[in-house]
């Protein structure tokens, strides 16, 4: 009986209108905020709160903190799976989402959103893709708490002049972790701290991209878009319009 009522309450908790909505937004892998949420399903501050802290605790939802801010994501594949699925019985999850109001983050500026520097390391549109494809081709693996580079990630990135063994013990597990930052505009994790921090300077250095003069924007170079279709599997059709 406990499972019963343990699954008659899940199934009322994505049952409301303001729920789902707010689950069908998080379904494309964005980590958004409540304020975010709230105007997705049309209600107050105070009543997303309510509604978010029900699936925080129903293990629906995750939370990741970065500084003062707070985001929430689904919490696990097996949650999208179970959307995705009650969507598919329900009508097309494209159709859900069209209903629900639209939720715009980061600059406006297109370029920036594309390529710029987060402190030391790259971020945007493009670092999202590099981390994303990494982890597609089991390169890297995407934990609950941070990341780790794959012995396959940790080739991938030798075959680019990035040697993090360099200096240390083999395979050491210190060369293994990676720092994953959420991204600002783009709410999906990037490479930070060693590793994105020596992939950055590898970008530049191979003249994938070109650094700011001034500024944030980082410059994606003719070179560089092959070479990140070929070598990560970024979907480029941004490149295309790189001069707007």
């Amino acid at each position: 009986m406990t499972n019963v009522a343990s699954l008659a309450g899940t199934a009322a908790l994505i049952g409301d209108p303001a729920r789902a909505a707010m689950l069908v937004t998080l379904m494309d892998g964005r980590a958004l905020t409540a304020t975010e949420l709230a105007g997705a399903a049309g209600v107050t501050a105070s009543t997303a709160s309510g509604h978010l802290a029900r699936m925080l605790e129903a293990g629906l939802l995750a939370l990741e903190r970065q500084g003062r801010h707070h985001y929430y994501r689904i919490a696990a594949p097996s949650v999208a799976g179970l959307i995705e699925s009650l969507m598919s019985v329900t009508g097309e999850l494209s159709a859900a989402r069209r209903q629900c109001r639209p939720v715009r983050t980061g600059p406006s500026d297109r370029a920036l959103r594309r390529a710029r520097l987060c402190y030391d390391h790259l971020a945007g549109e493009v670092a999202v893709g590099i981390a994303a494809g990494m982890i597609a081709r089991g390169q890297l693996d995407l934990g609950q708490d941070g990341g780790a580079l794959t012995d396959e990630g940790l080739n991938f990135l030798a075959s680019l002049g990035i040697d993090l063994d360099s200096g240390a013990p083999a395979r050491s597990l210190h060369s293994r972790l990676c720092r994953l930052c959420l991204d600002w505009s783009e709410r999906r994790p990037h490479l930070a701290g060693e590793i994105g921090r020596a992939l950055y300077g590898a970008l530049v250095r191979e003249r994938w991209v070109a650094g700011p003069s001034q500024g944030r924007t980082v410059t994606i170079t003719p070179l560089g878009r092959g070479k990140l279709e070929r070598h990560f599997g970024l979907a480029l059709a941004w490149s295309l319009s790189c001069s707007d």
